[in-house]
């Protein structure tokens, strides 16, 4: 009976010894999940979170701190021996319910992750959605929606999902913009003629276009009442405001300086005889 004792009193001091061991090894797990969490939290602040908006700077922020201490955590209950398949299995199917109940919002989510690392438009960008029809400055890129503020001062929020996958034109990524009008001239006019009054007006007139590179002109049509001329003026990114409607009143000054008519729309009538 006292060998039985003893032996019982060995394997509980065996037992004893080894689950010291693993909380030491779980906590020095945690500890340094703690102290990498806050390291990644600190090298991502300092580095990458001015790049972007605040919200979604904070949101990032959030999912890296709170992702390295749920893996550490992970692994502090693996080296305790504690088996998580039961709870990892029903929390799976809990996954798979509330994926089909939140389609849209794990996809705004995903979405909004894409959108920030790829980049396509950044805060203070002027911006066009063709496919809705939306221009202006995009506000922010959030962890679920996009934020546009309009030319005509309104707010409109996007989902993120219809952000990214709608095509997505910048209108400040160049450091130059391209100026277009159309005018037409009678066909009495000389063609040479018209586009040099209208070059020399543009040139000395129009302090906001360049003469690098210089406006270019494209006979489009020859329509039924004019000959219709493409004028295409380039300027500073941040001068399109001033420039566009500028434009049409200096095409018109110059052809009617020069006495070059531009025609109203005309028809000719042939008479039949008897």
């Amino acid at each position: 009976m006292t060998i039985e004792f003893l032996q019982s009193l060995s394997e509980m001091q065996i037992v004893g010894e080894l689950t010291v061991l693993s909380l030491l090894i779980g906590g020095i797990i945690m500890a340094g999940g703690v102290i990498l969490a806050k390291i990644a939290k600190l090298l991502f602040q300092k580095y990458y979170a001015p790049t972007l908006p605040k919200d979604t700077a904070q949101n990032l922020s959030k999912l890296i701190y709170f992702g390295i201490l749920i893996i550490s955590f992970l692994g502090f209950t693996s080296s305790q021996g504690i088996d998580l398949s039961g709870i990892m299995v029903a929390g799976g199917i809990f996954a798979v319910v509330i994926g089909f109940a939140t389609q849209s919002v794990v996809s705004n989510l995903i979405s909004g992750v894409f959108l920030i690392v790829e980049k396509p438009a950044k805060h203070g960008d002027t911006i066009q959605l063709p496919d809705m029809g939306i221009s202006g400055t995009l506000l922010d890129i959030g962890t679920f929606s996009s934020k546009i503020r309009k030319f005509d001062g309104t707010v409109i929020r996007i989902p993120n999902e219809k952000f990214f996958t709608s095509n997505i034109r910048s209108l400040t990524v160049s450091t130059v913009r391209r100026a277009e009008a159309m005018v037409g001239i009678s066909y009495k006019n000389d063609i040479e003629n018209a586009i040099s009054v209208i070059t020399n007006e543009i040139l000395t007139t129009m302090p906001f276009a360049l003469c690098i590179p210089e406006p270019e002109f494209r006979v489009e049509e020859l329509g039924d009442s004019s000959v219709n001329i493409l004028v295409l003026v380039w300027h500073p990114r941040d001068d399109w405001s001033k420039v566009q409607p500028l434009l049409l009143t200096t095409i018109k000054r110059a052809l009617d300086n020069a006495g070059i008519e531009i025609p109203f729309p005309q028809r000719v009538i042939w008479g039949a005889k008897d």
